[in-house]
């Protein structure tokens, strides 16, 4: 019987595996993932292998005895001030800054991408340290002997109860969370599950590309996200969408029942209902 040849698997079959289950999600692995889709090339294990030389490089400076906080100030030191990290003030919504590829070449990225960076060196060196989906500004936080510690990925600074506070003000108001309905500062400072942190990257990245109108990146983003979100039903409507936009019906229309079926009752149900049949009665024009 002859042997058939083994196919290599495609981007996103790559990076179903890595997402397909919680136990053992290779969160860092699958963000430099992401990047597959704008750079079809890129090699996920190299980039791996350049996090791994920084943090060679970071723990030879610290001695096998120092403290929880000697270590902290040599990685602060040497992502912040040698490496050079920091946010890309300049173009924040720049789509590169969710490519982690692309963060280590320019030293420059937006709060998660720089955080896990930081987490990444952080554990090499022996420290704590968890991403935090802090409303409009992921963050870092690390245990410490003495206690937790939160810091702000895209300068080091570490942020007092009363700094975060105030960051906290503004989604407090908006979102009615004040006065009898006031949530303790601790519930927004919860350590982000893995699949929640990539989830939160990629909507960064749906974000940026639905404001640009640009269709095929966003669906490329909906493909992942439906992966990494199986039951998120706004997630499977969205695909659908960008499926719609590109002229391609027939996966538009399976998108669109599953979510109607699954969420029969929702707010926009009405709404995808009518765009459900209007895909039905008519051959979508194709979008090259």
């Amino acid at each position: 019987m002859p042997f058939l040849p083994l196919q290599a698997p495609t981007a996103l079959g790559y990076f179903a595996t890595l997402v397909a289950e919680d136990e053992g999600f290779a969160l860092l692995e699958a963000a430099i993932a992401v990047a597959q889709d704008e750079y079809p090339g890129l090699d996920a294990q190299g980039v791996l292998s350049e996090i791994d030389r920084l943090a060679v490089r970071l723990r030879r400076r610290i001695p096998a005895d120092a403290a929880a906080m000697h270590r902290l100030r040599a990685l602060n030191r040497f992502f912040f001030s040698e490496l050079g990290f920091g946010g890309n003030v300049d173009n924040f919504h720049d789509r590169r800054n969710s490519y982690l590829n692309e963060v280590l070449r320019t030293r420059r990225g937006i709060p998660i991408s720089l955080a896990l960076l930081y987490c990444e060196l952080a554990t090499q060196a022996g420290l704590n340290a968890r991403g935090v989906s802090f409303p409009g500004h992921f963050l870092v936080k690390l245990r410490m002997p003495r206690g937790e510690v939160v810091i702000d990925p895209v300068d080091g600074r570490s942020l007092s109860r009363e700094d975060l506070e105030q960051r906290l003000t503004p989604y407090r108001q908006q979102h009615g969370l004040v006065g009898d309905f006031d949530t303790p500062l601790g519930l927004f400072l919860q350590s982000a599950p893995a699949r929640d942190t990539l989830a939160r990257l990629l909507r960064n990245l749906k974000q940026i590309h639905r404001s640009a109108e640009d269709w095929p990146r966003l669906l490329a983003v909906q493909q992942r996200l439906v992966l990494v979100l199986p039951t998120a039903g706004e997630e499977r409507r969205d695909r659908g969408l960008a499926w719609a936009r590109l002229g391609h019906r027939e996966e538009a229309v399976l998108d669109l029942e599953h979510y109607l079926s699954h969420h029969p009752e929702a707010d926009d149900a009405d709404a995808v209902r009518q765009r459900l049949g209007e895909l039905r009665r008519s051959d979508a024009p194709r979008w090259h």
